[in-house]
């Protein structure tokens, strides 16, 4: 699959998993200019197609506006590009079970071996701290470098009331965190009810990153998640 379908099966995987729903977005850097990005035009994540993807500059502006509705927090993806010339892919969501966190300042940090990718330190993003009552979306360039700042060199930065923004070296690993990081949250959820919890080490959250990262894992695991999202792929041959 090239890069292009990747990212369109990219938003059917992560529909799928309910980690976004009829809103939140997924985009990748392009790979011939590390100063423009592909997102999908403004639709809901499960019908998006190879098609419906537009090319942007990192101020956001579409390099072929074939399409006239365009999502309104692409600010979000071109700050962190921006700010991030590590960063290859960036997903916004609004999964359920990481909205407590956000709003409750109870930090997130991963109790199971297959989320030590969201990393030890997650930070919160409040855009009341700087910008005073909003409708809470990030649709400027002050807002989505405020948010860039906030997420700094982590991969994760939950937005209070809002959601999330996961931000990662390649378009695969950034689906796998997305999923991950939202099935660790409810895990903490449940785990609460039960009784004191017990987290990954430093040390473990180290060695079980490396792990997943692993080529092999990864694909392993979006060829499991493209072949249920109706994508033929071997990437794991």
């Amino acid at each position: 699959m090239s890069l292009l379908e990747d990212l369109a099966a990219s938003y059917r995987i992560l529909a799928e998993h309910g980690v976004i729903d009829g809103y939140g977005h997924v985009s990748v850097r392009s790979e011939r200019d590390p100063n423009r990005y592909f997102i999908s035009r403004s639709l809901a994540p499960e019908l998006v197609t190879e098609d419906d993807l537009m090319e942007f500059d990192l101020d956001n502006r579409p390099i072929d506006p074939r399409w006239p509705t365009m999502y309104s927090e692409r600010p979000i993806h071109g700050s962190i590009y921006a700010a991030r010339p590590d960063v290859t892919a960036v997903c916004h969501n609004h999964a359920r079970s990481l909205i407590p966190f956000g709003i409750t300042g109870t930090p997130i940090r991963p109790v199971l071996h297959i989320a030590g990718s969201i990393g030890a330190e997650i930070p919160v993003w409040d855009v009341r701290d700087e910008f005073g009552d909003t409708d809470l979306l990030v649709t400027t360039a002050p807002l989505g470098d405020s948010l860039a700042r906030k997420l700094g060199p982590h991969r994760v930065c939950l937005m209070r009331g809002h959601g999330a923004v996961v931000a990662a070296h390649d378009l695969k690993a950034t689906v796998f965190v997305s999923i991950y990081l939202m099935v660790n949250a409810a895990l903490i959820g449940e785990a609460r009810q039960l009784g004191e919890i017990t987290y990954l080490s430093e040390g473990e959250i180290r060695l079980t990153e490396q792990m997943n990262f692993r080529a092999r894992s990864q694909n392993r695991a979006w060829e499991y998640w493209a072949r249920r999202a109706g994508f033929a792929t071997t990437a794991n041959d």
